[in-house]
C-alpha cells in the first residue's frame, strides 16, 4: 500500500460506520483521524490541518450542518463531504448552503466514497494553488481566485469553493451552453446522472449571489435540457 500523504477527518457518531470508513480509507493510503460527535469533530477540524473532512449530519452535541458552517467560516478552502441518510433535495440544499462541497447518501459503497474523496482532493489542490487559475474578466463580471470572490459591477461577493469552480468553468465558455455532464466533470471530477440535482442546487446558490433578480436573470441562464450559459455582458433571457 502506498501512502498518499493526505490527512482526512471522519466525523460520525455511528461507531460501526466510523470504524469501517477509517479502516477502508486508511487501507487506500490516507492518514485518517476520527471523531464521534459534532463538538469533537469541530474541535479537531479547527485545531488541525486536514486535506478533507467527511461529516455525518445527524449527530449529538452539534449537527453536521452546524459543524460544516463553522468549519467553512474558519477554513474556507478545506473540502467537506457530507455523509448522511437524509437525502431529500431540501436536506441537500441545507448542506450546500452551509458550505458542503459534495453529498453522499447512506448506505453507500466504499468505492463511491473513495471516488468522491479523490475528486474533492483534486479540486482542493487546485484551490490551494491558485496560481493555476487566472483572474478572469468579461463584461460586468470578474472572478478573483486568491479570495474566491466575484466582482459584479464593482460589488464583491464571496463564493463557496464549489460556486467559484462553477463560475470559473462558465467563464471559460462565455455565451455558450455548458452541459450538466461537463460541469460535473470539470467541477467535481466525475460524471453521474444521479448528481445533476447537486449541480442545480449549487447553481441556485451562485445565482442568488450574482443576480439582482433570480427569476429574470441577467447573467446566469438555464438552457433547457442542456445545462447553463453565462452572459457576462448582460442579457435577459426567458
Amino acid at each position: 500500500m502506498q501512502k498518499i500523504n493526505k490527512r482526512l477527518l471522519i466525523v460520525d457518531d455511528d461507531s460501526e460506520i466510523r470504524e469501517l470508513l477509517t479502516f477502508d480509507i486508511a487501507q487506500s493510503g490516507y492518514i485518517v483521524d476520527s471523531a464521534q460527535d459534532g463538538a469533537e469533530g469541530l474541535n479537531k477540524a479547527l485545531e488541525n490541518n486536514y486535506d478533507l473532512i467527511l461529516l455525518d449530519v445527524m449527530m449529538p452535541k452539534m449537527s453536521g450542518y452546524e459543524v460544516c458552517k463553522n468549519i467553512r467560516l474558519a477554513k474556507p478552502n478545506v473540502p467537506i463531504l457530507l455523509l448522511t441518510a437524509k437525502g431529500t433535495i431540501e436536506d441537500k440544499t441545507q448542506g450546500f448552503n452551509c458550505g458542503a462541497d459534495d453529498y453522499l447518501i447512506k448506505p453507500f459503497e466504499i468505492q463511491e466514497v473513495l471516488l468522491r474523496i479523490r475528486a474533492l482532493l483534486r479540486r482542493g489542490e487546485t484551490s490551494q494553488n491558485q496560481n493555476t487559475k487566472e483572474v478572469l474578466r468579461a463584461g460586468d463580471i470578474e472572478i478573483l481566485p486568491d479570495s474566491l470572490e466575484a466582482v459584479i459591477l464593482d460589488k464583491k461577493v464571496k463564493l463557496t469553493p464549489t460556486e467559484f469552480e462553477i463560475l470559473y468553468c462558465l467563464m471559460q465558455h462565455i455565451n455558450t451552453p455548458v452541459s450538466l455532464a461537463v460541469l460535473l466533470d470539470e467541477v467535481w471530477g466525475y460524471d453521474s446522472n444521479e448528481d445533476v440535482r447537486m449541480v442545480r442546487v449549487h447553481v441556485g446558490g451562485l445565482r442568488q449571489k450574482i443576480e439582482q433578480n433570480v427569476r429574470n436573470p441577467k447573467y446566469l441562464h438555464t438552457v433547457v435540457n442542456v445545462g447553463y450559459k453565462l452572459t457576462p455582458f448582460g442579457s435577459v433571457e426567458g
